[in-house]
Formats: structure tokens, sequence, C-alpha cells
């Protein structure tokens, strides 16, 4: 059973939020084709990234607990993670949205947004050696900026207040993943690579990696959601 441990972190990951979907309250299933426009599109980008990390060796996954089936040297339910991840959040995203008014004023959203950008472009300044941190915040500092400040995103104060709120789920998939509960972590670090900074098992990294990806899928999806009503 070993190695399906990846496997069902990802089904049971997806499995509450997607019967919950088809909830006459929710409805959520309407929008399935614009979360798999969106998620393919931003785990296109992320999926690359995988690659090149776990090429370099930043990463690695154990084969204990995979079913062995690889995609450029990516284990296939690495590859899931990046639909199911989003799927919940997008869907924790959408129910909150919903029914209940976490809109920030723009003044003190603008200056969340600029203390994220700065804070992490100095995280990335002063990791330069440790690739992993260096992109991830680097990455990260970009995204938010364009976000709001090209595309006009006035939604990024919810979408973090609502990311906070996911972080139990977080932290129960990702402490798995990182060891939390078995003999060896499912995927592995290089110490160089990163700042050795770690919430229970979880490096740092991974929560602001996260944060990203999920910025992402939620403008996408809107804007494809939008694109349904139209």
């Amino acid at each position: 059973m070993q190695q399906y441990t990846y496997l069902l972190i990802d089904f049971c990951t997806v499995i509450i939020c997607f019967i919950f979907s088809f909830h006459p309250k929710i409805k959520f299933y309407r929008h399935f084709t614009a979360f798999l426009k969106a998620s393919c599109i931003v785990a296109s980008v992320f999926i690359i990234w995988d690659i090149w990390f776990t090429q370099r060796g930043v990463w690695w996954f154990n084969d204990t607990y995979l079913l062995g089936i690889r995609v450029y040297n990516l284990p296939v339910e690495e590859i899931l993670f990046f639909f199911c991840i989003p799927f919940s959040c997008i869907f924790t995203y959408f129910c909150i949205d919903k029914f209940f008014t976490l809109d920030w004023n723009p003044l003190p959203e603008k200056a969340f947004v600029c203390l994220s950008i700065i804070s992490s472009l100095i995280i990335a300044f002063y990791s330069h050696d440790k690739i992993y941190t260096l992109v991830t915040f680097a990455s990260t500092a970009v995204s938010i900026f364009i976000l709001y400040f090209v595309l006009k995103s006035r939604w990024i104060g919810k979408a973090s207040l609502i990311y906070l709120f996911l972080m139990p789920g977080f932290f129960a998939v990702n402490g798995i993943l990182t060891g939390t509960g078995l003999e060896s972590p499912v995927v592995n670090y290089n110490p160089q690579d990163f700042l050795g900074i770690r919430m229970l098992t979880i490096p740092i990294e991974d929560t602001v990696y996260g944060y990203e990806m999920i910025l992402w899928n939620i403008f996408l999806f809107q804007k494809f959601k939008n694109n349904e009503q139209d």
C-alpha cells in the first residue's frame, strides 16, 4: 500500500471539494471548464519549474511512496498535485467569496502588497546562493507586482486571507509529503538550496511557492469564469 501514498494524498485533497461542487447552493461544477483552463496554464509553468528543479537535484522523490510512473522524471502524482491542490483552493476561495465579504480597503491592501513585494525581494537578494529560495521569493514578488499594478487585481488582500484559512489543510498535505507521520519524506530537499527554516517538516519556501501558484490560478479562473458569463 505504501506505493499509493502520494496518490491517496492527491485523492483526499480533492474528493470532498469535488463532491460539494454539486451542492445546490454552491454549484461550482458550472465552472469546471474555467478551472481546467486556468489550472492547465498555471500547472504547465509550475511543472516546467518542477522538472528543472528535479533535474538540478533541488528536490527528489522517494520511490517507496510512488506508483513508479514518471513523465520527464516527474512522478505522475506530482503532476496531479498541480491540479488537485488548486482545485481545492479555488473551490474554497469561490465558496468563501460567494457567502462572505472579505474585500480589503484600497489603502491597507496596497500597503500589504508593497510590503510583500519588498520583503520577498529582500529575502531573494540575501539568499542568492540558494536557488529554491531565490527563485521562489523573486518570482512571487514579480507575480504580485504584475497582478496588482499591471493587471489591476484588487483581491490580493482577500486571497491572502483565504490562503491563511487554508493553512491547516496545507500543513496536513505538505506535512505528509515532507515526512510528517512517515518513516521518510515523500519529497526530499537539498539542504544547500533552501533556507533550512521549516514549519514542522515543511520548508518555508513551500508556503510562498503555493501562494504564488494559487494567486495565478485565482486570476485566470476569474477571467475565464467571467468570460463564461459574457
